[in-house]
């Protein structure tokens, strides 16, 4: 994922969906939101808090809203986005202009504007010890490098790399990212470092 400076550059580098994310970023235009890029992709503040996004995949695009696990989901249309890390994060997935329905978006927007003038959010939780699953601390165990790069990352980038090892399920895939990531730690960056910023 490209990190994009502003939203046109964001919707014009869309091979899919293009047309439906311009069609979100119309209706988010319509809502007393700010419009920003965070992440590399369009974000939309609420008094300063994030509140929604938008985003275009292969198979699909999608809203995600920031404080989702607060809102009452009465259409039923929200997810977990399935990490363990992202506990308040929702999302709402599209895979055609069709299943766009402004009244029901301008609904969930409305209620997500409301928890944050009621200060209504799910905090993350600080200070907590780094769960290391057992295959990442068997790698850091037989590679004193490692171990001291991975010691020097911050908590934050640790839980990243943690989470990520724990939430494969086969044992083959934990390898897999096992391999992947030790050039990462090693470097000093963390996981998802392309895609802050902006």
């Amino acid at each position: 994922m490209d990190r994009h400076k502003t939203v046109e550059a964001y919707l014009d580098s869309r091979k899919t969906f293009a047309k439906e994310l311009r069609r979100l970023r119309e209706i988010m235009a319509s809502t007393p939101l700010t419009e920003e890029v965070k992440w590399g992709a369009p974000a939309y503040t609420y008094k300063g808090k994030n509140l929604v996004g938008i985003a275009g995949f292969n198979e699909h695009f999608s809203l995600w809203f920031h404080q989702g696990a607060l809102l009452a989901d009465e259409a039923g249309v929200l997810s977990s986005s399935g990490e363990t890390k992202a506990k308040a994060l929702r999302q709402w997935r599209f895979t055609s202009a069709k299943e766009i329905k402004v009244r029901t978006i301008k609904a969930y927007v409305k209620e997500a504007m409301a928890l944050v003038d009621a200060g209504q959010e799910i905090k993350p939780v600080r200070g907590k010890a780094v769960a290391i699953p057992p295959e990442l601390s068997a790698a850091l165990k037989k590679s004193k490098p490692l171990a001291k790069a991975f010691d020097a990352l911050t908590p934050g980038k640790q839980r990243e790399y943690a989470a990520h090892i724990a939430d494969a399920k086969r044992p083959e895939t934990k390898l897999s990212r096992l391999k992947k990531i030790d050039p990462m730690i090693r470097a000093g960056g963390g996981l998802h470092d392309k895609y802050r910023g902006g």
